[in-house]
Order: C-alpha cells, then structure tokens, then sequence
C-alpha cells in the first residue's frame, strides 16, 4: 500500500503567507513580499538541493559547498561580461540566449570541480565526520583564495538582462521580473529532481541509498560510483544557484557562498537530511519568513531563521521530511 503524502509541512508555507497578510499594511505590499519570498526560496532551494542529497546519500559533512556556489557564480559572470552586448539588449530572447551559456559555464565548471574535490578531498575522509569538517573546511579557504588569483580580490559587478529589470504593475502590487523567472527556473529545477528520484531507475537507487546503502550495494550496484554522481550533481545545481544569486544580488565576491552557507544548512536541517522535497518547504519557509521578517522588524531577519529552525526541530526532531536513516 503506498504510503498518504503528508500534506501538514506543505501547508505550512501557505499558514505563513496567510499570518503575514494581517500584518502587512496591505494585500499589494503583500503580494510583493509573497513574491519577493518565493523567488528567495526557489534561489536557496537550487542551491541547498544537493548539498542535502550529499548529506543523506554520502554521509558528508561538506562545509567547502559555498565554494561551487561561488566558482558557478564566476564563471556565469565571466561569459555575461563577455556577451554584456545581448544583456543590454531589450529583446528578452537576446538576454536569455546570453544566459543559457552562462548557466551552462556555471554547470559545467561547478561539476568539474565538484568531481575533483570529491576524488582529492573527500574520498579519503569518508565516514571520518571530524575530518570531514576540517578538511572541507580547509578546502574552502584554499578555493577562495584561488577564485582572487583567477578572477581578482574586488568585487564584481553582474550585468542583470535588460528585459528583466524593474518591475511590471498587477493590480496595485510592483512585482520585479527577475524575481518571477527564479521562481519559474526554481520550480522547473524542482519538478526535475522529483521526476528523477521517482519516476526513474537512478532516482530509485538513489532513494535507496540514502535509507539503506548496503543494502544497494549487497544487490551488485556500485555505490561508490553513485556517490560521485550525486556529489557531481549537487556541485552543478550549487553553480546553477550561484548563478542566479549572483544576477539577483547583481555583485559577486569570493565570500558569497560562504555567506550563503548558514541558510543553506538551517534549509537542508529544516527539510530532513536526504529529502530534496523537505529542502524545498524548508526554503520557501525561510525565504518567505525572510521577506516579511525584514519589512515588519528588520532587526529580527537574521533570528527568524534560527528560531523557524528550533520550532520545527522541536515538533519534528528529524526535520519535515525525513528519510529513513
């Protein structure tokens, strides 16, 4: 009998828009920060989604993650300055032929450097949690001085496409384009990861080795092998992340992904360590709380996100969705 979906933390992201609208002054400024919210939660999704399969699948305390955040985010930016013609361009077809390569670039550079790290830095540590930590955590203070060497220590200005600047008026509520394709490209990138884990053979044996590794590996498939492809992955969607935090924030520096790291890991706790859907509520959550945190009591932003943390590892000590290990 397959098991009833558990609708309650799904449902939560709809109980706090709905206590946030009393609150706010009123339905537009709402509907802003509603937006403003999901597009935060779809960017920290793609880049939290599989830093939370490294975690369930592996076992892998990998504090170096920001560095592919950071790492997509140059390389995105290095092909946009390169194509600044077609971003500065009002056509919107323009700017996003120009951004498809710069995704891509962010893709392919996150996912090379994700196996090599896996391959130099992680694979002599697995199941060693200490060591992990330092290693990673040793790992990402030397990238970071790589990213200055490379790309320099100054901050970088991102060119934000043309067509997707500003905002369009609906209703009485100013709604910022960019804002609506990350929400759109973080729910493709959602619908992705689902489709993958449940409706193919690889999702199945991914899903399976994150309850029960052995288990996989007694039934002749190589896990080690697996591994290193979600680890590849989840480098790929923290570059893809990257990329799209870096045209939100439009400024990159070495740092951003380790500025980005406390959030990611209070999503990836939140969601359940493994589950790519508790990730997902878990970061609408946070980016929704964010928003209406930081225009009713801009002082308590920050605190939010820890306090949304405790609450709900106080009524599910093992996060929204857990998985079976």
């Amino acid at each position: 009998m397959k098991p009833r979906f558990d609708w309650i933390p799904l449902a939560l992201v709809a109980l706090v828009a709905a206590a946030a609208l009393p609150l706010v002054a009123s339905a537009p400024i709402w509907l802003t920060l509603t937006v403003a919210g999901l597009a935060m939660g779809m960017m920290i999704f793609m880049m939290a989604s599989g830093l939370t399969l490294v975690f369930g699948l592996m076992d892998v305390m990998n504090f170096a993650h920001g560095v592919f955040i950071s790492i997509g985010a140059y390389a995105a930016t290095s092909v946009l300055i390169a194509l600044r013609g077609a971003m500065h361009a009002d056509s919107l077809a323009a700017n996003l032929a120009a951004m498809a390569p710069a995704a891509a670039a962010a893709i392919a550079v996150s996912g090379i450097l994700g196996w090599l790290f896996e391959r130099v830095v992680i694979r002599p540590v697995y199941g060693e949690h200490l060591k992990q930590i330092l290693v990673t955590m040793g790992g990402l203070i030397v990238f970071e001085q790589l990213i200055k060497v490379v790309w320099g220590p100054d901050m970088i200005a991102v060119p934000r496409p043309q067509a997707l600047s500003g905002s369009f008026i609906l209703g009485q509520a100013a709604i910022e384009r960019y804002r609506v394709l990350a929400v759109v490209v973080g729910l493709a990138v959602f619908a992705a990861m689902w489709l993958l884990l449940n409706r193919t053979r690889l999702g199945m044996l991914i899903r399976a080795g994150v309850e029960n590794a052995e288990m996989v590996e007694s039934l002749g498939y190589r896990i080690r092998r697996l591994f290193v492809g979600v680890f590849v992955a989840g480098s790929c969607l923290a570059g893809l992340g990257g990329t799209m935090w870096a045209l939100y924030q439009e400024s990159i520096t070495a740092q951003m992904g380790m500025q980005v790291m406390v959030v990611i890991f209070i999503v990836v706790i939140i969601g359940g360590l493994g589950s790519v859907g508790g990730c997902f509520i878990g970061a609408l959550l946070v980016g929704l709380l964010a928003n209406y945190t930081g225009y009713l009591a801009p002082k308590l932003a920050l605190g939010s996100n820890i306090l949304l943390m405790v609450l709900v590892l106080m009524w599910r000590p093992r996060g929204l969705y857990p998985v079976g290990r």
